[in-house]
This record gives structure tokens, C-alpha cells and sequence, in this order.
């Protein structure tokens, strides 16, 4: 059951966002575009986790990403919706302000 979670939530080993993102993984924020607003991580592309599916497009499937929402739930299903498309390398990077930290 622990392992089911840790996969469904991207748990696992320690992941250095910083060196992702200077290698240039794109940070995909699937936040509303109010929440957006209100706040996200520099550089980050927001594309709502309820319209990912519709933009699939603007994301490289060789990219490396990072996803990230207000608390790691919506950036963890839209990790699973970019995996089950083919995005090999993908990461959820859950919370913003979080994340933002990590960088």
C-alpha cells in the first residue's frame, strides 16, 4: 500500500529540482490561471490540470518536467496524464511555493 502511494504522489528518491531546471526541464504549473496569478515559480508555464490533455502539444515528449500545483494532488495526476502520453521524463514537483524553495 506504501509503495502504491509513494508511485501515485511521485514519492521516491530525493530529487535536486535545481540541477533539472538548469539542465532546462520546463516547469508546468496545472494551477487555475487565478491561482496562477496569485503566485508560481519564474518561467513556469501554467496549463490547467483540466485542459492538459488539450495542450499536450506545446510540451516536448523528450523534455524534462516538472510539475507543480498548490499542494502536490493535481501536479501528481497531471504527472500520470503526461506519462500515460508518452512524456518519459516527468516529475512532481508538488507545491509551488515548495518547489520554489527547492530552486
Amino acid at each position: 500500500m506504501i509503495a502504491f502511494l509513494k508511485k501515485i504522489f511521485g514519492i521516491g528518491p530525493a530529487v535536486n529540482f535545481s540541477e533539472l531546471v538548469k539542465q532546462g526541464a520546463v516547469i508546468v504549473d496545472v494551477r487555475s490561471p487565478a491561482e496562477y496569478k496569485q503566485g508560481h515559480v519564474k518561467g513556469a508555464i501554467n496549463l490547467p490540470l483540466n485542459e492538459l490533455s488539450k495542450h499536450l502539444s506545446k510540451l516536448k515528449k523528450d523534455a524534462t518536467i516538472i510539475t507543480c500545483c498548490a499542494s502536490g494532488m493535481r501536479s501528481a495526476s497531471a504527472k500520470s496524464i503526461l506519462k500515460t502520453n508518452g512524456y518519459t521524463t516527468v516529475y512532481n514537483g508538488g507545491g509551488w511555493s515548495s518547489l520554489q524553495n527547492k530552486l
